[in-house]
């Protein structure tokens, strides 16, 4: 039988094995259910769902040593890019006093994350454009404490800044943003392309607390953690 430890920094996270076999997992809040085949494992009462990295840029994160991840129990998060529920039905499990409203363009990806978040109390599934924060502000009720952006767009720092502008309180409001060099422009190096997605955001009161290289896991990606400071 699996032994599962508490994240030493991470409220609701869970480890199990060893070094390079560790892995990372989450208190499953919908039991017995899968979202993506990822194992589900019983110890007493509670049934773990393992964490996969290389399905998840959070998790990812987690695993290339993340400073904070800002998640607890009691948050409220904005998800622009749910798609089908990999990552929200994780943070789904932590938040179990909070609330995820789920963003997603996709009709057909809406639809999958409605099936997979059913049972989850929640997940609010929203279909929208992150591109137009005003379209869902109609849904949302009290500030967003975190907005987690996962948007493969060329313009996706300007997306999370006007998120920002709308749902976050300046000096309290963070952000997590998973960026991919290659939606944003194929011909300049990586590296490059993060620092000037750094610079747009702290010109814009978005400043960045960590930036986490996740390549291992992601090709050509990083997940930018920090708060909003408003401007």
């Amino acid at each position: 039988m699996a032994k599962f430890k508490k994240h030493n920094k991470f409220d609701g996270i869970f480890l199990s094995g060893y070094k390079e076999t560790q892995k990372i997992y989450t208190v499953n809040l919908d039991f017995n259910k899968s979202v993506y085949g990822e194992k589900l494992l019983l110890d007493g009462d509670l049934q773990y769902r393992e964490w996969n990295p290389f399905r998840s840029k959070l998790c990812a994160a987690i695993k290339c040593n993340a400073r904070k991840i800002f998640i607890n129990p009691s948050s409220k998060v904005l998800y622009l890019g749910a798609s089908s529920g990999t990552t929200v039905s994780h943070v789904s499990d932590i938040v179990t006093k909070g609330i995820i409203y789920a963003i997603e363009f996709s009709s057909r990806s809406l639809r999958e994350l409605v099936q997979n978040s059913v049972d989850r109390q929640n997940v609010i599934p929203i279909l929208g454009d992150a591109n137009q924060p005003h379209e869902y502000l109609k849904f949302i009720t009290g500030a967003i404490d975190i907005i987690y952006m996962d948007v493969a767009q060329p313009n996706q720092s300007e997306i999370l800044i006007k998120n920002a502008k709308m749902y976050l309180k300046p000096g309290v409001g963070k952000f997590i943003y998973t960026v991919k060099s290659r939606s944003i422009d194929s011909i300049a190096s990586p590296k490059e392309i993060f620092a000037k997605e750094i610079k747009t955001l702290e010109e814009n009161g978005l400043m960045v607390t960590d930036n986490v290289n996740i390549t291992s896991f992601q090709t050509d990606h990083v997940v930018l953690f920090g708060r909003y400071q408003g401007l």
